[in-house]
């Protein structure tokens, strides 16, 4: 049985060692969005790193826009050219080494380090990171029946953020402290003597993400079918580059996927910018530290895991499309709460707050609705990008996915510097991060709309609209 083949496993139900190993991908790769680029990490370097909280949320958007220029350039190229190499393992091997030495160079982010090198060292790390999920996705296709496809990309998304919550846990609980005290939320130092006034229990995310990246993506590379070798390297660049115009040239023709990659080309964006700055954005209006940078990242993770578990099993019943159009709802409506609350209101100053503390963590009333508009993130977020994924699976045929999912990279960020360059822009010229998160909404509510009105699946033009 070639890598194309799917066993009678995955029809029953049960799952295959090849496609949970491939699965487990995600469950590799997620620490580092999880705990470096969106929890603990991000909100450190705008927060502690720097003395300038808002030039700070600035620069690392830009670095987010440097990088997503980058990928939106070059994955529909890598992918044209894997389809001409088969196989997807070297590819991924290769990025791996450099998103791994990215990640470990993160130590050196001390409070008055270099700007400059730690947004390089992130804009390679997730470049990297990036390209990795173009060869592994182009690898459903060859290993997942089109009836599970959906059931299988919303499990492995929720076992990244399985995967991504334990790191955040044990972050949380044995070492990001509260640099009053010295002590983490157990009430214990931090292992290795970490310290966290220097930012050492943020700092150290990198190396973590890294290692955990290396360990856990063995058993794709040990276990999970690849396709078959095809052309020489060489002879593959050539053909791929000369494909990759005929794939761009021919999608205008499957009128189905053009609508489909511009619709997610656009909601993407949104979704992109709520990752990326959703947490420096709450960490910048209400001064949280690590340490409840970290329980809000937990909070969210578990409620991800829920939402991704559900979409697993509703995906088959009612689509792909009608599960990314719910999520897209829910996200609108978390946006619309998140740029509505300020320290003492919420609902653009309708519901008024009082500036009062409780013990404990997120101890104002505002924050605690916040965290609230935060569950609707978590809900929606994970199971928008699996069934997005999922969605195009079933619109294309295993041969041609590697070119097809590199335009599906494409269409996720062609135009996501847009998102955070919006928000750099409309921050820096009003002195106001609320006013650059609620730019946000136009990515979600304009992809929603582009939408609802696409054959599903997208690969099947005579096909009635969803």
């Amino acid at each position: 049985m070639n890598g194309s083949a799917v066993t009678d496993n995955n029809v029953t139900g049960r799952l295959n060692r090849g496609v949970l190993s491939w699965m487990f991908f995600d469950w590799a790769a997620q620490p580092f969005f999880t705990v470096v680029t969106t929890f603990i990490f991000g909100p450190y370097f705008v927060a502690r790193m720097t003395s300038d909280p808002v030039s700070a949320q600035a620069s690392w958007s830009n670095a987010a826009t440097i990088s997503a220029i980058v990928i939106a350039i070059l994955a529909p190229v890598l992918g044209s050219i894997a389809d001409e190499s088969g196989s997807r393992k070297p590819w991924i091997a290769f990025f791996a080494v450099i998103k791994i030495t990215c990640l470990l160079g993160l130590w050196l982010a001390a409070p008055g380090a270099s700007v400059s090198l730690i947004m390089l060292l992130m804009i390679f790390a997730s470049i990297a990171a990036e390209f990795s999920i173009v060869f592994n996705d182009s690898m459903m296709t060859r290993l997942v029946s089109q009836r599970d496809v959906g059931r299988v990309s919303n499990i492995a998304w929720g076992l990244g953020y399985l995967g991504g919550m334990i790191v955040l846990i044990a972050i949380v609980l044995l070492i990001a402290a509260n640099p009053t005290t010295g002590l983490t939320l157990i009430g214990i130092p931090p292992l290795f003597g970490l310290d966290p006034v220097a930012g050492e229990d943020a700092r150290i995310t990198g190396p973590i993400s890294a290692i955990w990246y290396l360990v856990f993506i063995l058993p794709m590379f040990l276990f999970t079918p690849d396709a078959a070798r095809g052309k020489p390297l060489g002879q593959a660049i050539n053909t791929g580059l000369k494909e990759i115009g005929n794939t761009l040239s021919e999608v205008r023709h499957r009128t189905s996927i053009l609508h489909f990659l511009v619709a997610r080309m656009i909601y993407q964006d949104g979704v992109n910018g709520l990752l990326i700055l959703g947490g420096v954005f709450a960490a910048a209006m209400f001064g949280w530290s690590t340490m409840e940078m970290g329980v809000y990242g937990i909070i969210l993770n578990v409620v991800a895991i829920f939402g991704c578990l559900i979409a697993s099993r509703i995906d088959r019943l009612i689509g792909s499309k009608n599960v990314v159009l719910i999520s897209l709802c829910m996200l609108i409506a978390a946006t619309l709460g998140i740029i509505s609350t300020g320290p003492d209101f919420t609902l653009f100053g309708f519901v008024s707050l009082p500036i009062t503390t409780t013990e404990g963590l997120f101890a104002t009333p505002a924050e605690k609705a916040y965290i609230l508009y935060g569950l609707l993130i978590g809900l929606s977020f994970g199971p928008v990008q699996a069934s997005s994924r999922s969605y195009l699976a079933r619109s294309v045929k295993p041969h041609e996915a590697g070119r097809y999912f590199g335009i599906y990279a494409l269409s996720g960020r062609a135009t996501s510097f847009m998102a955070t360059l919006s928000f750099s822009v409309l921050t820096t010229w009003t002195g106001s991060p609320r006013i650059g998160m609620a730019s946000m909404l136009f990515f979600l509510v304009v992809g929603l709309a582009i939408l609802w009105n696409t054959a599903y699946p997208a690969g099947d033009e005579t096909k009635a609209q969803a």
